[in-house]
Formats: C-alpha cells, structure tokens, sequence
C-alpha cells in the first residue's frame, strides 16, 4: 500500500490526467472563492421517524451565526424528507439520496425528480459507489439522472471514485475521468451551478481509511483539469468539489485546508450529532 500511495502522489501524470498534457492546472481562485459545502448522507438509517427528527433536531442546533459561512446539506431516506425538513428549518437543506430519471410510469418503488421537488428538495445524489455496486447503475442512468434533475431546475451532488484496485494501479484519475465526462454527458456550461462533485474513494467509504489530504488535494486537483479541459478554466474555478470517505471531526480540518477540496460527504459521521456538529463547524489550518 506504501508504493502504491508513493505512485499515486509522485508517479506518472496519465494516472490523473489521461486528456491532459500532466497535472498542472491551477485553479485561480480558492476555498474562499467557493462556499463551503458540507453534507451528511444518511443512507439505510435511521430506522424510525423519531430518531431521525431527534438526529436532524440536534445537527441543527449546531448550526449558529459563529459557524464557517457554509451550505449545509442532509440526504436522507425518501420517507424522512418532509418531516426532517420541517424539523431543521432553513439552517440546512434536505436532500434525496437519489432519483429514478423517469418522469412517471410503470417503475415501481420509483421516485421521480418532479415527485422530490414537489416537496421542496433541491438536491440529490447520483452516482455514489453504493448504487454503481450493489444496484447496478451504469454511467449512463447516472448521466440520465443528473440530466433530469437539471432539466428540473434541481441541483445534482455526481458522485465518483475508484476502487481499491483501481487506486492501487494508479488508475484515480483515469476512473475519475470516465466518471466525470460520461456523469456530465449533454450538461451545458451555464448549468454547472447546479452541480457538485463529490470525491469518494470507494475503498475509504465506510472502512475507516482515509486519504490523506495530500492525496485527496491531488486527486481534487485532477478533477478540477479534468473539468476545465471539458469545459473551461472558468467553468473548473466555480465547481466545488467534494471530499467523501470516512470523513471525522479529527480529518476534517486537514481537509478543509486543502485549496480544491470544497466541502465533505459525510457518511457514518453524519449520523452522529457531535461528530457531524464538529465537521460542520470545521477549521482551516
């Protein structure tokens, strides 16, 4: 693993940057220049009604004037939405964890984005390993579904990442790649403030494991390329670009100093109230 992390961080541009003449864009603008984005995906939990207004109650109590000047987001299950946003007010937005991309018809347990945003929510999620792997989604229903949700007038959080085979083939940037170009698929420039992107190590979700800051600035670092050589050097400045994969209030800091991660996706942390406060309430060294 100590090689393969040495490659990742000093090896071969094409690793990160297959379109690109080797990693040296350089994002003008900062963090600063971004808002922080901050956001809890909940996943399979919690099991009832009342323990999720008593979690969402007391993340939102840790929401004041003193905290970093940031948005702050929770995917939640579909059952939840309406109750949890009622709970937390306007301190945080409540997002989906996801969206069927068909506008109506025979799908059944289907959930469609005009069904979402009749309940007020904005944003939701695509693409995140969980449903690439156990689900099956392809490239492509992730493309059909931030293309729906844009069409909307929604905001989409795209997921991406490598495996651990991947990333220990140096292949972070290569997978990332892929990831962004056919996840953006038919996404015009002058909507790209309805999206995020979220950085998640699959082999960092969930596990413990964390990327170092260093390495997850360098792979943040590629995306941002990756975007500009799609797009343009404005078009990279102005996307944030989000760190996810066993985020906690002892990594968030190193993170957040970093000068292309934008925000965390917060998964196990999120479900706890002191944890996820602290992450909202992050520092910047």
């Amino acid at each position: 693993m100590k090689l393969a992390i040495a490659s990742l961080l000093f090896g071969s541009s094409a690793a990160f940057s297959p379109a690109l003449s080797g990693n040296k864009f350089t994002s003008s603008t900062q963090l600063s220049a971004r808002k922080p984005f901050i956001s809890g995906n909940w996943k399979l939990n919690p099991q009832t009604k009342d323990e999720a207004l008593e979690l969402a109650g007391a993340i939102a109590a840790s929401v004041n004037e003193e905290s970093p000047e940031a948005d702050v987001a929770l995917f939640v299950p579909y059952v939840f939405i309406e109750s949890v946003a009622d709970k937390v007010g306007d301190w945080i937005n409540i997002g989906a964890e996801g969206v069927c991309p068909e506008g109506g018809g025979a799908y059944t347990g289907a959930i469609s984005a005009p069904m979402l945003k009749s309940v007020g929510v904005q944003w939701a999620l695509a693409g995140h390993s969980e449903r690439r792997v156990i689900y099956g989604e392809t490239d492509d229903y992730i493309n059909s579904q931030c293309v729906k949700l844009i069409e909307q007038g929604m905001s989409v959080m795209l997921c991406i990442g490598e495996s651990l085979a991947e990333f220990e083939q140096d292949l972070a940037g290569s997978v990332c790649a892929v990831q962004l170009k056919k996840g953006l698929k038919g996404i015009a420039k002058e909507d790209l403030d309805k999206v995020a992107i979220a950085y998640e190590p699959v082999w960092a979700i969930g596990t413990g494991k964390v990327a170092t800051p260093e390495i997850a600035q360098n792979v943040h670092a590629t995306c941002r390329a990756i975007i500009a050589d799609m797009y343009d050097e404005e078009a990279a400045d102005g996307m944030r670009i989000l760190y996810g994969g066993s985020v906690t209030p002892e990594s968030v800091d190193d993170l957040m100093s970093q000068p292309d991660i934008d925000g965390a996706l917060v998964g196990g942390a999120s479900l706890d109230a002191e944890k996820f406060g602290r992450i909202i309430n992050f520092k910047t060294l």
